[in-house]
């Protein structure tokens, strides 16, 4: 009997042997991590890209304020530089001539929701009904509808990021965070931002910033010193046929 018994066990430690290499076997082949059929992956939204490209891309948050827009806008002409701006509905309301104005400089204009809520603590229906009014809104102004949008306090979850997913929207984050709204003045936003950045980064700044017309244009000039071109998002991720891998980077599939 206690024979009978192991001959079981060993063969249904072979059968699990062979179905793990079976596994693993097909995994391979499809070039996915085997870690991913046993263990949870967190839905991300895009972080940073990854290019052998010398490719960065700056962004801007507008939700509060305007004193230092047009002159952002300026600095990037004189540099010869398209950013992407992230506009909160309340916002577009308030300076629709300066939504305007970003699009006619050509740069990228995206969705920062309507009254910049913490994402998470919405039903799927308020959630998408703030990204689709500020895309309406923007829309509106400019002829193009966003399909870029920035969760305001960078919060997110699954669900967020797939209601985002299933509507046509990129959803997108930072890499490289200037933490210019803690106003520390201009050399520690210049030395945060061009020791921190790779190729692929994106970089997030605040439209009413103190210090911002100070610290950008040193900012343009070292990382275009350093070979890096700036681009707009529209130019910086994949469309179609990516992943994002667990550090937030977005990756083209092989």
């Amino acid at each position: 009997m206690r024979n009978f018994s192991r001959n079981i066990v060993y063969r249904f430690v072979i059968v699990i042997m062979l179905v793990i290499i079976s596994l693993s076997y097909t995994l391979i082949k499809s070039d996915k991590n085997i870690m991913e059929v046993f263990y949870y992956r967190k839905e991300l939204p895009i972080y940073s890209v990854d290019t052998e490209e010398k490719k960065i891309a700056l962004t801007f948050d507008a939700a509060w304020g305007d004193d230092y827009t047009l002159g952002i806008l300026d600095i990037l002409d004189k540099y010869d530089v398209k950013a992407t701006f992230f506009l909160v509905g309340f916002w577009v309301d308030k300076y629709p001539h300066h939504v305007k104005e970003i699009h006619k400089r050509g740069h990228d204009v995206g969705n920062h929701s309507t009254n910049h809520p913490y994402m998470t603590k919405l039903s799927d229906e308020e959630a998408l009904k703030e990204i689709e009014i500020t895309s309406e809104k923007i829309e509106k102004l400019i002829g193009v509808k966003p399909n870029l949008f920035r969760p305001p306090f960078g919060d997110y979850d699954d669900r967020i990021v797939r209601l985002c997913r299933e509507n046509g929207y990129y959803i997108i984050q930072w890499d490289v965070d200037s933490l210019d709204w803690k106003e520390l003045g201009v050399q520690p936003v210049v030395d945060r931002v061009t020791r921190n950045v790779q190729n692929g980064s994106i970089v997030l700044f605040h439209n009413n910033a103190k210090y911002i017309l100070e610290y950008l244009p040193i900012i343009i000039e070292r990382l275009k010193n350093e070979g890096y071109e700036l681009v707009p998002l529209s130019e910086l991720i994949y469309k179609d046929n990516f992943y994002i891998d667990n550090t937030g980077r977005q990756r083209l599939n092989n």
